[in-house]
């Protein structure tokens, strides 16, 4: 089983950057791919970006760019790099770890990003 935990959000001014982190933790030698989602009030979680374990990266339109997505290669921790934030971007951010092993997502508890005008 695996198990993921985000840190790092906060509230920063449009145009200024944040850095994500998600540290995942028990069968980490399962995951094939991570990612991050987002999610605001009263809608649905919607993809930001993805990477699997051969380095292939997936990015929403909306952060092509300005985000960029990193791991280590044991697949222990990855991060979120997000530049020239937007209010736009405010919204819980989710990490999520893919697995081979049931269960086969592991969401985290989510973080919040807050991005003022």
């Amino acid at each position: 089983q695996v198990q993921v935990v985000e840190s790092g959000g906060g509230l920063v001014q449009a145009g200024g950057s944040l850095r994500l982190y998600c540290a995942a933790s028990g069968s980490t030698y399962s995951i094939y791919k991570m990612g991050w989602y987002r999610q605001t009030p009263g809608n649905q979680r919607e993809l930001v970006a993805t990477i699997t374990s051969g380095g292939d990266t997936n990015y929403a339109d909306s952060v092509k760019g300005r985000f960029t997505i990193v791991r280590d290669t044991a697949w222990r921790s990855m991060y979120l790099q997000m530049n020239s934030l937007k209010p736009d971007d405010t919204a819980v951010y989710f990490c999520i770890a893919y697995s081979l092993a049931n269960p086969q997502q592991s969401w985290g508890q989510g973080t919040q990003v807050t991005v003022s005008s």
